[in-house]
């Protein structure tokens, strides 16, 4: 059964905080990495079994659950049609656990291990006592691994205290070398946080999120199909409560595609079906095609609220596991600085272009604004990719902010006067 309204558009940065609050070895690494592929254009990475052609592209679905998941920048023809056409009866059936009542919903953006960040506001927030229960919630990248204990509620505080105060680099990843490099399709093995991921997203965890989505809940992470280069909106509640034999491992296979950085960390790949025939898919990190999302920008959300009975006005709550501000840092007059740098403002910008459209998009549609994220006076810096010292200081940070009544952004101009500001790096 299709889950109409609350789809989609895609994310926040994952890349950002991996590339530029890393050490600069992972930026020339990436850099060198990908100038021995344009030069080499001999990859040995595992093959891919039957490629999805283009001209499927819009036929594919993943065997036996239809309606898991769909392009997050355009509006899908069947929330047109829910929203035209459903009957009183069928919204109660599929949505009657979120109808006559408020509303919030939550945005977990990328960052790496900035979110822990996240992950300490939402545990700051629970202990405040004014944590909602969120309607919808969606995340890309780091904010993807988040999402699914942020929609199943503080009994899930300690899992993302533990994942995001425990862990180290050597913990997600394995270090590849160069000659593995150019054989292969990232510069990192994932094969570490692929196990962290199924340790903590294991069948007792599938089931509370399918018994969330028959009330209507729903969750969504966002990943990249790098052969469309589009951003695809996973329904995890949809998957979860779809009964089919492979659905945890999909969920698990979507957070990792969600986080998955190209270059740095390897691409998932997904089994399809299109045409009645077998087909793969490769999906990266969300970011890639954009850094934080709601749902598209072209549906009529005050529609979904009417057609929702919603109380009030809805309350959005985005949590960007990044810094507002940029850096001062004098660039040396080399390739991989330049690069790098260039990256990182690129990405930078574009999350504040993801975060002025989502406030354009809730003034258009009614909803409350609410934006979290790394203070401008937080120092620390971390000395790996993921550094346990570092993410417990951002964690306490986030959670003590978030305890004592975090002061949420409500509006754009906070953005335009942060671009302004200026740190040195150290």
């Amino acid at each position: 059964m299709l889950r109409s309204p609350f789809a989609l558009t895609s994310h926040e940065n994952k890349e950002e905080m991996t590339i530029s609050n890393n050490p600069p070895g992972l930026r020339f690494t990436i850099v060198i990495c990908a100038t021995l592929i344009l030069l080499h254009g001999c990859a040995v990475a595992p093959p891919r079994n039957n490629p999805l052609p283009g001209l499927l592209a819009e036929e594919a679905v993943i065997p036996g659950i239809p309606s898991a998941r769909t392009w997050a920048d355009q509006t899908p023809k069947h929330v047109e049609h829910w929203l035209a056409d459903a009957s009183e009866e069928e919204v109660r059936a599929s949505f009657g656990g979120i109808m006559d009542r408020e509303h919030a919903y939550l945005a977990i953006s990328g960052g790496g291990a900035n979110g822990a960040f996240g992950a300490g506001v939402l545990n700051g927030w629970s202990e405040s006592g004014t944590r909602p229960e969120f309607t919808l919630v969606t995340g890309v990248s780091t904010g993807g691994l988040i999402a699914p204990f942020a929609f199943l509620g503080p009994a899930y505080d300690g899992t993302l205290k533990q994942i995001y105060t425990t862990y180290s680099t050597a913990d997600m990843l394995i270090k590849r070398d160069i000659f593995d490099i150019v054989r292969n399709d990232a510069i990192n093995s994932t094969d570490p946080l692929r196990d962290l991921i199924a340790e903590h997203v294991n069948e007792e965890v599938m089931t509370a999120i399918a018994i969330e989505n028959r009330k209507g809940r729903m969750l969504f992470i966002g990943t990249t199909n790098i052969d469309a280069a589009r951003p695809v909106m996973w329904d995890i509640g949809e998957i979860a409560d779809s009964g089919q034999p492979g659905a945890l491992k999909l969920i698990q296979d979507i957070m990792l595609a969600s986080a998955s950085i190209p270059f740095a960390f390897p691409p998932v790949v997904i089994d399809v079906e299109a045409g009645g025939m077998p087909y793969q898919e490769m999906h990266v990190d969300g970011g890639v095609t954009s850094q934080v999302f709601l749902y598209p920008l072209g549906l009529d959300w005050r529609r979904v609220e009417k057609r929702l009975n919603v109380k009030g006005s809805p309350k959005l709550f985005i949590v960007r596991n990044a810094r507002l501000y940029p850096e001062w840092k004098t660039v040396d007059r080399k390739i991989v600085p330049i690069v790098g740098r260039t990256i990182d403002s690129l990405i930078r910008t574009q999350g504040i272009g993801d975060l002025l459209r989502l406030y354009l998009g809730s003034v258009r549609d009614g909803l409350e604004f609410h934006l979290a994220s790394i203070p401008e006076d937080f120092e620390a810096k971390s000395k790996e990719i993921f550094d346990p010292a570092y993410m417990v200081k951002l964690f306490e940070r986030g959670r003590t902010m978030a305890a004592e009544g975090y002061p949420w952004l409500k509006d754009p101009y906070g953005l335009e006067a942060a671009s302004k500001k200026w740190r040195p790096s150290d």
